[in-house]
């Protein structure tokens, strides 16, 4: 299935890389054309900004307005959510307050009755930014909005924080947020059998994107529900279950959060006597951890829970740091890991794999100016760390394993700065030259093999599909000069060893 959102809107730090009519990226001549009045949004083209006015003329002036009263230009422009709450506002006039457009955003499920206390501050904000963004002065003038009273403000943004999708790049990359009311009835399951995906489809024109697909993982039997997952399924049950509660108001009751299991490999160390099974994490209230293969218990659980601590800590404060000190997260991620990784908390456990996953983008940020032997085999063997983990989280075809594997092809496939040459090059991973080259070509075969499942065959996997393909199609040709060079090379060796022939 695939539709188009009803409002989707660009977070902040992204409306200078994407047009905020069809969520493309940056065409790679000329960029992006700057909206003149607000200079705020941007568009591929002036078909993309003309087919964007009608939603944008009401947004223009209210962008300007914003920045005009904000204390500093760090606050010039709306969050991502307030965006989002206006344009659905606008399109509620745009479209009529009885039309089926704004019905159906009527008919989305409000939590307003059982709202947690930890997002009363929050709403309450959210609402106070939307009024001025507005520019209304009394509830009088919320009317034409169909907001008839305080209460129905509430409602609206009750309905928006618990139906709200993000809207992301082909490659998974979140750069904004997205309404869809039809696919907001679509329930919840810590193991869902279907997911939502912006592949860009070639067959599709960019007047039609953004468009959301739901993708099927799995077959699923008539009259079996669709179940798409709200939260990050590769995160432990206790803050899955945080995070359904605080936004969603439910406690799930999915079969990977209700079935009893020995270790969780979201939560799980290595056994201490290296048998191949898991212990599960210990506890402040139950310290005791024995392996479920061989019952091996686990040794110093201070130091396994210290190490824990501090890994939930750093992990917090380098994603804090991500974008602000880069410098300053990849630090923190190169000194927690391998405390992580000695206490035996194995690559698919939290927050190992997460705090794996962060020090990968930092890396690969860093890649096109400080490219070298050592970084980019760094990188290769952390994005490989992080696809090996999500392995046995994540089901074949799961659009996150799928990308992490394009990820690790792909960066085999760099060409290597000064490749290592000599014994100790034996055995060493990654390794270097026809073996490097290979390792990339079965990397990026299984994953266009996943993403075919995760964003959809009919597309071809979608953009980031056929860029894999592609670059498989590059190394098949570079492995066959390889393999060319090497007969060559064997048949002037026999030749010269054969000697001139004699008449």
């Amino acid at each position: 299935m695939a539709m188009r959102p009803h409002v989707w809107v660009l977070s902040a730090v992204n409306l200078d890389q994407y047009c905020s009519a069809c969520a493309g990226p940056a065409p790679a001549e000329g960029g992006l054309k700057r909206c003149p009045k607000c200079k705020t949004v941007r568009y591929c083209n002036s078909e993309c900004q003309n087919r964007d006015w009608a939603w944008h003329k009401p947004e223009c002036s209210a962008l300007q307005k914003w920045a005009a009263t904000a204390p500093s230009a760090e606050h010039a422009i709306p969050g991502e959510a307030v965006r989002c709450l206006g344009r659905i506002l606008w399109g509620s006039q745009k479209e009529g307050l009885d039309s089926p457009w704004a019905q159906e955003i009527r008919m989305m499920q409000s939590n307003r009755a059982s709202l947690q206390p930890s997002a009363f501050e929050s709403q309450t904000h959210l609402a106070h930014s939307v009024v001025r963004y507005l520019g209304v002065s009394s509830p009088q003038e919320l009317e034409p909005y169909g907001l008839r009273s305080a209460g129905d403000l509430v409602d609206l943004i009750s309905r928006f924080t618990t139906n709200t999708f993000t809207l992301t790049a082909p490659s998974l990359t979140p750069i904004g947020i997205c309404v869809a009311p039809a696919v907001a009835l679509a329930n919840h399951s810590c193991d869902p059998n279907a997911v939502i995906v912006f592949p860009r489809s070639p067959s599709a024109s960019s007047a039609k994107e953004p468009l959301l697909h739901v993708v099927a993982l799995r077959e699923i039997a008539v009259g079996k529900e669709v179940r798409i997952s709200y939260v990050d399924t590769t995160l432990p049950k206790a803050l899955r279950q945080k995070e359904l509660k605080e936004v969603y108001s439910f406690v799930c009751q999915c079969k990977l959060c209700s079935r009893a299991v020995p270790a969780d490999p979201r939560e799980a160390l290595w056994c201490p006597k290296r048998c191949g099974g898991i212990c599960p994490y210990p506890t402040e209230d139950d310290p005791l951890s024995r392996c479920v293969k061989c019952n091996a218990p686990i040794g110093d659980t201070d130091a396994v829970l210290d190490a824990l601590r501090v890994g939930e800590e750093a992990l917090d404060k380098a994603t804090a740091l991500q974008f602000r000190d880069p410098a300053k997260a990849k630090q923190l991620t190169s000194n927690i890991i391998p405390i992580l990784t000695s206490a035996g908390v194995t690559p698919s456990s939290h927050p190992l794999l997460a705090m794996t996953r962060l020090h990968q983008e930092l890396l690969i940020a860093d890649l096109p100016t400080a490219l070298s032997q050592e970084t980019l085999d760094e990188t290769v063997r952390t994005a490989a760390k992080y696809s090996a983990g999500l392995q046995s989280l994540l089901p074949k075809g799961h659009p996150v394993r799928a990308v992490a594997l394009g990820e690790l092809g792909k960066l085999l496939a760099v060409d290597e700065p000064s490749p290592p040459s000599g014994p100790n090059a034996a055995g060493r991973f990654p390794p270097s030259g026809p073996a490097r080259l290979k390792l990339a070509y079965e990397s990026l075969v299984k994953a266009h093999e996943e993403l075919l499942i995760g964003f959809g065959k009919a597309g071809g996997g979608g953009q980031l599909g056929r860029e894999v393909r592609d670059a498989i199609v590059r190394l098949e040709k570079e492995l066959g000069v390889w393999t060319s060079g090497i007969r060559n090379a064997l048949e002037d060796t026999r030749a010269a060893r054969a000697g001139p022939s004699s008449k």
